[in-house]
């Protein structure tokens, strides 16, 4: 086990776990997050992206000692129901989601691509 510090939707945080552990499980496991949720396990689906530092990254398979001291945005970080952010809005007004499971992989992939080509 060892002390870990993250930056998680700009807010710091520390957790105690394997640093070996993926990413995935200390979001949402130790820290409560349910937006990057468990697909695949083998960084194919999608459906367990995060961005860091700008990237859309498969966070169940990276070791959390990976994302030490980054920028962790997940799904939460982008906006809120009361105020969601411009793609999340549009998402919602457009009905895009069907059951909804990979959604979190389709709107963190959209806004590091939206990002980085406006």
């Amino acid at each position: 086990m060892a002390r870990i510090s993250l930056r998680v939707n700009g807010k710091a945080r520390t957790v105690d776990t394997d640093p070996t552990t993926p990413l995935l499980y200390v979001l949402r496991d130790d820290l409560g997050l349910q937006g990057p949720r468990f697909g695949c396990g083998l960084s194919q689906c999608g459906a367990c992206t995060v961005i860091i530092d700008g990237n859309a990254v498969r966070s169940c398979s990276l070791p959390v000692r990976a994302a030490r001291n980054r920028n962790i945005t997940t799904l939460e970080g982008l906006g809120s129901v009361a105020q969601p952010h411009a793609l999340q809005k549009a998402f919602i007004e457009e009905q895009a989601a069907q059951c909804g499971f990979c959604m979190n992989g389709i709107v963190m992939t959209a806004k590091v691509l939206l990002d980085k080509n406006p």
